[in-house]
C-alpha cells in the first residue's frame, strides 16, 4: 500500500535544528523509498519549497530547495485540481480539519494511500480507510 508524506515530514529531512526528527524522517523516507510506495501531491511540493526557504531557522538556498523539489517530483504525485479542492472543502467542514489538511487527506485518499505521515493531525485518526500516523510521537 502507498504511504503519503505530508509536507512537515519532508521539511524535517532538511532541518538541521531538529536532529531527532531529522533522523526519524530520514529513516522513514528511506524505508518507504526503498519499498517504492511514497506518494506526494503538488500541494506538498509547493508547501515544501516555501517552508524550507523561509521558515527554517537555517533555510535552504533557492537552488538547493529547487533541487529537492525536482527530486521529489520524480515520485508518484497526486495533481491537485478544482474538483479535489471542492472535495477538500467538504471534508474540511465535515471533519473539522483546516482546508490545507483536508486537501492533504483528500489527495492521499484519491492516490489510494493507506497511511498518511503527518505531525499536524491527530495520531491514529482514520478517514475513509486512511490512517494518520505521527512518525514523531
Amino acid at each position: 500500500m502507498k504511504s503519503f508524506f505530508d509536507t512537515n515530514v519532508l521539511v524535517y529531512l532538511f532541518d538541521a535544528d531538529s536532529p531527532v526528527k531529522r533522523r526519524k524522517a530520514r529513516a522513514l523516507f528511506q524505508k518507504h523509498a526503498g519499498d517504492g510506495d511514497i506518494l506526494l501531491s503538488t500541494q506538498v511540493l509547493q508547501e515544501f519549497y516555501a517552508a524550507v526557504t523561509r521558515k527554517l531557522a537555517r533555510p535552504l538556498g533557492a537552488a538547493a530547495a529547487e533541487e529537492a523539489v525536482t527530486n521529489f517530483a520524480e515520485l508518484p504525485l497526486v495533481q491537485v485540481d478544482s474538483r479535489m479542492i471542492l472535495a477538500a472543502i467538504r471534508r474540511s467542514r465535515n471533519n473539522q480539519l483546516s482546508l490545507w489538511d483536508a486537501l492533504i487527506v483528500q489527495a492521499a485518499i484519491e492516490g489510494h494511500a493507506s497511511t498518511l505521515y503527518s505531525e499536524d493531525m491527530q495520531h491514529g485518526l482514520l478517514l475513509d480507510g486512511l490512517r494518520v500516523i505521527n512518525p514523531f510521537s
